[in-house]
């Protein structure tokens, strides 16, 4: 048995932009991810939203990167896709999924030129259906796979020996990654104009 010490860095990252529609997946995945489900210590859980560049800080101490996102693969809507290790920037480069960020291939090659990139990529991608309705929230194809992205991310876990523990009881509000932030049941689950 590993040493604590001795585990593997874990970044288990959701990107994205909760404000417009689809393109929140990761952001969602990885939220949903973290209420859910415990985590060892040598595992950070992140909503990168945004951020763009500034997640370099978090890829180089990592070993081991779980990314959810919403990207284009040009499959049916709500289709997930997983990639692994050097297939990973490929795809992320394919089409970026919004225009006002900077794509996460950047961040991955910003990292690589650091020589800081974790040694095991994967990226749990979901095709979108609506990119184009600002304010508004996921689609149902897309939401629909959230369970099955986080099960994905939990093989990844377990196989590399840091299994999430499944929590008695979801966080509250309160401890969740977008606690003092817009939360999905405030902002996506809002009562529809009659």
């Amino acid at each position: 048995m590993l040493n604590p010490k001795d585990k593997k860095r874990i970044l288990v990252l959701g990107i994205g932009n909760i404000l417009w529609a689809d393109e929140g997946f990761g952001v969602r995945a990885v939220e949903e991810f973290h209420r859910r489900y415990d985590v060892d210590d040598n595992v950070t859980v992140l909503d990168g939203g945004t951020q763009g560049l500034y997640l370099v800080s978090f890829l180089e101490r990592a070993d081991c990167l779980i990314v959810f996102d919403a990207i284009d693969y040009g499959l049916l809507p709500g289709q997930l896709k997983l990639v692994r290790d050097d297939e990973v920037p490929k795809f992320t480069g394919a089409k970026k999924v919004s225009l006002h960020q900077t794509g996460f291939q950047e961040v991955l090659s910003a990292a690589d030129l650091l020589g800081r990139r974790p040694r095991e990529l994967a990226l749990i991608g979901c095709q979108p259906l609506d990119l184009e309705n600002w304010g508004g929230p996921l689609t149902a194809p897309v939401r629909f796979q959230i369970a099955a992205a986080i099960k994905l991310a939990c093989e990844l876990l377990e196989q590399w020996d840091s299994p999430a523990k499944p929590r008695s009881a979801p966080l509250p509000a309160s401890e969740r990654l977008l606690a003092n932030n817009i939360d999905h049941a405030n902002y996506e689950m809002r009562a529809q104009p009659i």
